[in-house]
C-alpha cells in the first residue's frame, strides 16, 4: 500500500512539474510576441527605464522618482534651472566640425559631440550622444537676492564654455512649474550632485573651470 501511494505521489509530481514548465513557456511566448508587436524602441525603453533605476538607486540618497535637477535644488528651484536652460548650439573645433556639448562621462572625442544633420542635432549626436550641460546654482546670502545660475557646456578638443543666468527672486515663481521632461533638450545634469566630479581627469586645454569649487548638496 506504501509504495502504492509512493508512486502515485510520484505521478502526481511529474504532472504538476509539466504542466508548470509548459506555463513557463506560454508566458515567454507571450512576452516576445509583446516585444514583437511593441517594437525593439519600445523594448530598448523598458530596458533603459530599468538601468535608471538600479543607476538611480547607487547615485542619489533620495527616492528614485525624484528629477535630478530636484534632488540637486528642490522643488521649484528645479523648474527654474529648466525653464533657463541655454538651447544647444555648435562651436568649431580645432578640426573645423561643430561640436554641441555633451556629457564628459560618455564622450571625449570631437566625433561623438558631433550633432546628427538638422533639428535633430539639438537632440542627439551622430554617435547617438544626448546634447547635455551641466549645472550649478548659488543663491544670494541677502534678504531679495537673487539666484545665479551657471550652466557648464563641455566640448571635446575645445572645453568648457560657461553661460550664466541671473534670476531675480520675484521672477522665480513664474518658472518654478516648468516641466522637468525626459525629452528636453539639453540635459541638465547637477554638479552639485555629481559623484567623482573632482577626481575626474581632463587633457591640458579642457581642466573643468568648476572643478573644486563646487559644494555637495542634496535638496530635501
Amino acid at each position: 500500500m506504501g509504495s502504492h501511494t509512493g508512486a502515485g505521489q510520484r505521478g502526481s509530481a511529474s504532472v504538476e512539474h509539466a504542466a508548470l514548465v509548459l506555463l513557463i513557456a506560454l508566458v515567454a511566448c507571450a512576452v516576445a510576441a509583446v516585444v514583437s508587436l511593441d517594437g525593439p524602441d519600445q523594448h530598448n525603453s523598458l530596458a533603459s527605464a530599468i538601468a535608471q533605476k538600479q543607476r538611480c538607486a547607487v547615485r542619489f540618497p533620495d527616492p528614485c522618482w525624484q528629477d535630478p535637477l530636484t534632488a540637486a535644488y528642490g522643488r521649484g528651484l528645479d523648474g527654474v534651472v529648466r525653464a533657463l536652460a541655454p538651447a544647444p548650439s555648435t562651436m568649431l573645433g580645432p578640426a573645423g566640425l561643430g561640436l554641441v556639448g555633451v556629457d564628459y562621462r560618455r564622450c571625449r572625442q570631437a566625433h561623438c559631440a558631433t550633432p546628427l544633420p538638422g533639428p535633430a542635432g539639438l537632440h542627439l549626436t551622430i554617435a547617438n550622444r544626448r546634447t547635455t550641460a551641466f549645472t550649478s546654482v548659488r543663491e544670494g546670502r541677502s534678504p531679495g537676492a537673487g539666484v545665479e545660475i551657471d550652466y557648464w557646456i563641455y566640448r571635446p578638443t575645445i572645453g568648457w564654455e560657461l553661460i550664466r543666468r541671473l534670476v531675480d527672486r520675484s521672477e522665480l515663481a513664474s518658472y518654478a512649474g516648468t516641466p522637468l521632461l525626459d525629452s528636453a533638450d539639453p540635459v541638465l545634469v547637477p554638479l552639485e550632485t555629481l559623484l567623482g566630479r573632482d577626481d575626474a581627469k581632463f587633457p591640458p586645454g579642457e581642466i573643468p573651470p568648476w572643478q573644486g569649487r563646487i559644494e555637495s548638496q542634496w535638496a530635501r
